[in-house]
C-alpha cells in the first residue's frame, strides 16, 4: 500500500505582470512546503502573471517572459517537492491557460484549459484556444486529475480524468467573489465529487486586482461530499494537506475548518482588501477623500482606514454656503472617532469668483443644476490637486444606487482613483455601517467601537447643493429604488415585473431612463470594488447611446 502524501497549498495573492515578484513568493511557499515534507506544492491558476490578465496575455513577449519564468522556476525547485503552478502556454500561434508541473529541474507535463468561461467578468474564449481534456498526471504515488476552474464547473473533464485513472481531483483557480460566490462553489465540486467518487481539494487565489477580489476560501472534499478542510476568507497562507491511501481509495486527513463570516463582513472585506490591494499594486499608500458629513464618506473614510491605517487617511470638509453646522460636526466626529486626519476647505469663495466669471456667458439664464454641478467640480478639483501635491489617491464615494441613476456629478465628486463602495446600494450601505460598528476583527486597522456616528446614519441623505435639499426630493426613497434597480440591474427585469411587486410604474420607467442615460458617466468613472454578479463594468456592459425603452 501506498505511504502517504502531503500536498502544500498556496492561497497566495499575486500581483498581474510582477513575474519575478510572483515567483518569488512561489520560491518561498515552495521551500516551506520542502520542510514541511510535502511531495507537492499547488498554486492557483494563472499564478506566475497573476489574475485577471485580459488583453495583456496577447503580447507575445508578456508570454514568452512568462514561460521563461516558469523554466526558471522549475531549475531553482529541481530537488524537493514537485510544483503545480498557473500560467500562460504558447504552442505556435495557440495560446492556452495552462498548469505547469515542475519536477526535477524541468516542465514534466501542461494540462490545458479546457473550459473557456465568457460570462460575467470572464471573456477567455477571445484570449485562449480550448485545450484537449487531459489525462490524470502522476507525482509521487498519487495519479492527481487537474480539471483546471471552469473545467471543474462540468462534469464532463473530471468524469474523463477519473475514467482514465485519476485518485483525486486537484482544481486550481482564479475564482473572484462575489455575494454568494463560496456556496456556488462548493455546490458544483459536491457535484464532481459524487459523480467520479473521488477526493477533491480546490485551490484559489486571494487578494484585490481592480475591481475583483479574489476571496481564497480553498477547501477539499472527500467521497460523499464531506468537507475536509477549508481555509479562511481573504487571508494569503499555505495548508499543508495529508492524503492517506486506503481500500477504497485516497481520502483527506481531516484538518481545520475556518468559520466562514455572514455576507456583509464579507462584503466589508472584500471591501478593504480591494481598496488595500489596488493601492498597493499601483503604487500609492495614502489616500484623501472628501467627508461630507453623509453615510456614504463615512463608510469610505471607514473603509479606508481599516484598510491604510487612520493615519494614511486624510479626509477634507469642502463646505458651502448650504453646508449645515450639523453636518460639519458629524464630519469632525467621525475623523475624531476614527482618528484620522481632517482639513476643511470652505468652497464659498471659489464658487463666488467662477460664478462671477460665467455670469456674462450665464445672462439671460435661469439657475438650475448647473449650479449645485459647479460646487461638486471645484470641490473635484481641490481633491485632486491634494492628490497630486501630497501623493494621495482620492477616493469616490457614490453608491450603487447613485452610481446607476446618475445621481453623481462627472468630474466633480466622481473625479477620483477608486470607490469602494461603488457595487454597494444605499439601503446595503446603511446596514454596512451598522455592521462595522458593531463588529471588529484583527484585519482591521482602525478603532474598535461605533466609529461611525449614529447621527450619521439616522439623518435623511442630502447632497447639500441647495437649500433645504433632501435625496428624496429629486429619487424614490432608497428602500423602494433599491427594490427597483435590483430588479432592473441586477436581474434584468422588464418593467412590467417590477410594476407587478406594487410598484408605480411612471416611477419604473423613470428610473429605467435615468439608467440608460447615465451610461455615459460609468464608462467614466472610477473602478470599484465587485461585490455582485451585475457590478458596472465587465458584468454589465450596455451602449452609451440607446434610444430603447422598455414599453411594457
Amino acid at each position: 500500500m501506498a505511504d502517504p502524501f502531503r500536498i502544500t497549498l498556496a492561497q497566495l495573492n499575486p500581483v498581474v505582470g510582477d513575474l519575478a515578484g510572483n515567483a518569488y513568493a512561489a520560491r518561498a511557499a515552495w521551500a516551506a512546503a520542502r520542510d514541511a515534507g510535502a511531495g507537492l506544492v499547488a498554486f492557483s491558476e494563472m499564478f506566475i502573471t497573476g489574475y485577471q490578465v485580459q488583453d495583456l496575455v496577447r503580447k507575445r513577449a508578456f508570454v514568452t517572459s512568462a514561460m521563461a519564468t516558469v523554466d526558471a522556476l522549475a531549475r531553482d525547485c529541481a530537488h524537493g517537492p514537485a510544483i503545480a503552478i498557473g500560467g500562460p502556454f504558447l504552442d505556435g500561434d495557440a495560446l492556452y491557460n495552462a498548469y505547469h508541473i515542475l519536477e526535477g529541474g524541468k516542465v514534466v507535463a501542461r494540462v490545458l484549459k479546457h473550459k473557456l468561461p465568457n460570462t460575467d467578468v470572464f471573456d477567455e474564449v477571445r484570449l485562449y484556444a480550448e485545450g484537449p481534456i487531459h489525462g490524470p498526471v502522476r507525482i509521487g504515488p498519487l495519479r492527481i486529475g487537474m480539471p483546471i476552474c471552469e473545467d471543474a464547473w462540468h462534469p464532463d473533464v473530471a468524469e474523463a480524468q477519473a475514467e482514465s485513472g485519476a485518485e483525486i481531483l486537484l482544481v486550481p483557480n482564479g475564482s473572484p467573489y462575489h455575494r454568494d460566490k463560496h456556496d456556488e462553489r462548493l455546490s458544483h465540486m459536491v457535484a464532481r465529487v459524487v459523480e467520479t467518487g473521488l477526493p477533491l481539494i480546490y485551490v484559489n487565489m486571494v487578494g484585490g486586482q481592480d475591481d475583483q477580489v479574489f476571496d481564497g476560501s480553498s477547501f477539499g472534499l472527500n467521497p460523499g461530499g464531506k468537507l475536509a478542510f477549508q481555509m479562511a476568507d481573504f487571508n494569503a497562507g499555505l495548508c499543508h494537506v495529508d492524503l492517506t491511501p486506503g481500500p477504497d481509495g485516497w481520502q483527506i486527513v481531516a484538518g481545520d475548518v475556518a468559520p466562514r463570516p455572514d455576507a456583509l463582513e464579507q462584503d466589508y472585506h472584500a471591501m478593504v482588501m480591494g481598496l488595500h490591494d489596488y493601492l498597493a499594486k499601483s503604487g500609492f499608500s495614502r489616500v484623501v477623500l472628501g467627508l461630507s458629513g453623509g453615510v456614504d464618506s463615512a463608510i469610505v473614510a471607514a473603509i479606508a482606514a481599516d484598510a491604510l491605517g487612520a493615519d494614511k487617511v486624510h479626509c477634507v470638509m469642502l463646505p458651502s454656503r448650504y453646508t449645515s453646522k450639523a453636518s460639519l460636526d458629524d464630519a469632525a466626529d467621525l475623523a475624531g472617532r476614527l482618528g484620522t486626519r481632517l482639513d476643511s476647505l470652505p468652497i464659498a469663495g471659489p464658487v463666488d469668483a467662477v460664478t462671477q466669471t460665467l455670469a456674462p456667458l450665464f445672462a439671460g439664464h435661469d439657475e438650475d443644476l448647473t449650479e449645485e454641478n459647479l460646487q461638486s467640480r471645484l470641490r473635484g478639483v481641490l481633491l485632486m490637486a491634494l492628490s497630486n501635491k501630497l501623493g494621495e489617491m482620492v477616493l469616490t464615494t457614490g453608491n450603487k444606487s447613485e452610481v446607476a441613476v446618475g445621481y453623481s456629478t462627472i468630474y466633480g465628486d466622481m473625479a477620483g482613483g477608486y470607490n469602494p463602495i461603488k457595487d454597494l446600494y444605499k439601503t446595503r450601505v446603511f446596514d454596512i455601517c451598522r455592521w462595522r460598528n458593531a463588529n471588529h476583527r484583527a484585519w482591521m486597522q482602525a478603532p474598535a467601537g461605533e466609529v461611525i456616528p449614529p447621527a450619521i446614519i439616522d439623518k435623511p441623505p442630502t447632497a447639500e447643493l441647495r437649500a433645504d435639499q433632501k435625496d428624496e426630493d429629486s429619487l424614490p426613497p432608497y428602500p423602494v429604488l433599491d427594490h427597483i434597480l435590483e430588479m432592473l440591474v441586477d436581474h434584468d427585469a422588464s418593467v412590467a415585473d417590477v410594476v407587478a411587486t406594487g410598484v408605480d410604474a411612471a416611477t419604473v420607467r423613470r428610473i429605467e431612463h435615468l439608467v440608460y442615460i447615465s451610461e455615459y458617466k460609468r464608462y467614466q468613472a472610477a473602478p470599484g470594488t465587485r461585490l455582485s454578479k451585475r457590478s458596472f463594468w465587465l458584468d454589465r456592459r450596455y451602449p452609451i447611446v440607446n434610444r430603447w425603452r422598455d414599453d411594457g
